[in-house]
């Protein structure tokens, strides 16, 4: 805990940088638009006004400050779609068609409205430039984590489904932060025999290659490109599914996969020696830095602590938090999509100190926090991920967070509504109807 005690929400009151418009967005990128990478997290991606002010941050980034792509923590086949339509070589005549390459649990996660608004208006300033200046749309997940526990969840329906419903439990987990506490707080692992084990992971990683050969249309001259992450899936696919397998994803691992590919997508879309500037788009859990929190406590690595490490002084992290509203989300494994109540945050995390500060938006800077509140002030911080129990939320999406050191800037929200479908329908999901 910070040591101000009672004082502390009038002392985030005189440092909180309140957003009402455009100057206030303009002031926040002087914070921030510096850097040549720059990673905004979120505290759910099923909300929408977190949804829209990343992608409103995100166009300036493009169109005021040259940075060359988004790349996203979704997969890389997928977002291969959402590239094409941007840079006008696709057959999709919209955002929200293109979109419907994300077809497996969680569908929400990136096709929503927000995602396709920030497609289209892409799609649109892409058009006005030279081909060889439009800005591109990426996913850094090679391995498309949510296809493969789709996949290997459908296998062990046939092959065995007590260990099929463990699984399910144990995918659930891996999304919250109560399962980076202590060992007695995980799931036991998964127990499969080794011959099953070896005959899960082959499967995983021949539906990868088909996965990535049937996203194969890409745009002349990235063919290379492609065929260069085909590769690298094809060799690192095999130890990466054991993790999955075993029970919990390694999120060192996963986040370190995805740190390779951004520097790569750096190399690829700068000039020799001059990496392009890059936004990222990701759970609060992946850009913020892992050492402030629980993850690292519990020997875990993050994306946004690993490029602080490979490239300091050209990174920025930007983690956003809400107090109360609704979220999209399931509330197991392969659940239908709900809309879920949020309830008011715990008095003694950051996100009730920021309510108890009065402002409903606002943001504010790491060095502004360490010398009000002091060098290692520390509260708890609320996650939600697409698995969410808002009647276990103590438990399982609370940790202990020092804000200041986690991220460069914070932006909070203090209501936030549940993000919606591209198309204002029903989306379809084959693990289950997905509806409102």
């Amino acid at each position: 805990m910070d040591g101000l005690g009672g004082d502390a929400p009038e002392a985030i009151a005189r440092i909180a940088r309140p957003i009402h418009g455009e100057r206030d967005l303009d002031r926040l990128i002087e914070q921030v638009g510096t850097a040549r990478i720059v990673l905004i997290g979120e505290a759910s991606h099923g909300m929408h006004e977190l949804n829209d002010l990343r992608g409103t941050l995100t166009r300036k980034l493009i169109a005021e400050r040259g940075f060359a792509a988004v790349a996203i923590a979704g997969g890389w086949p997928e977002a291969l779609r959402i590239d094409r339509y941007v840079r006008a070589r696709s057959d999709d005549e919209s955002a929200t068609a293109a979109l419907t390459g994300f077809e497996r649990f969680p569908t929400w996660m990136w096709r929503n409205s927000d995602v396709a608004a920030f497609a289209e208006w892409l799609a649109t300033w892409n058009s006005q430039r030279p081909a060889d200046q439009r800005a591109g749309f990426y996913g850094l997940d090679l391995y498309s984590l949510y296809v493969a526990i789709r996949s290997l969840l459908s296998f062990l329906d046939d092959a065995d489904p007590v260990v099929a419903r463990r699984a399910r439990v144990h995918y659930a987990s891996f999304d919250h932060v109560g399962d980076l506490g202590e060992p007695a707080d995980r799931p036991p692992p998964l127990e499969l025999t080794v011959g099953s084990e070896d005959e899960v992971v082959a499967e995983l990683v021949e539906m990868q290659r088909r996965h990535v050969a049937r996203s194969g249309r890409t745009p002349a001259g990235d063919s290379w490109f492609h065929a260069m992450q085909a590769a690298n899936i094809t060799q690192n696919a095999d130890a990466y599914y054991r993790a999955v397998l075993r029970g919990r994803v390694a999120w060192t691992l996963r986040d370190g996969r995805m740190a390779d590919t951004l520097d790569m997508l750096a190399e690829r879309l700068g000039a020799p020696g001059q990496p392009a500037r890059l936004v990222v788009w990701a759970h609060n859990r992946h850009v913020g830095d892992a050492r402030a929190t629980a993850m690292g406590e519990a020997g875990e690595t993050s994306l946004g602590q690993m490029m602080r490490q490979r490239h300091p002084g050209e990174v920025a992290l930007v983690g956003m938090t809400t107090h109360t509203g609704t979220v999209m989300c399931a509330r197991a494994w392969g659940e239908p999509v709900v809309i879920s109540p949020v309830p008011p945050s715990q008095g003694e995390s950051w996100e009730g100190l920021f309510h108890s500060s009065g402002f409903p938006r606002f943001y504010v800077g790491h060095a502004a926090l360490r010398r009000t509140l002091g060098e290692r002030a520390q509260r708890l911080q609320r996650s939600i991920g697409v698995v969410y129990h808002p009647d276990a939320e103590r438990h399982q999406h609370y940790h202990a967070s020092r804000l200041a050191d986690e991220f460069d800037v914070v932006v909070h929200i203090d209501t936030c509504h549940a993000a919606n479908p591209p198309d204002g329908a029903a989306l379809s999901d084959p693990l289950g109807a997905v509806g409102g």
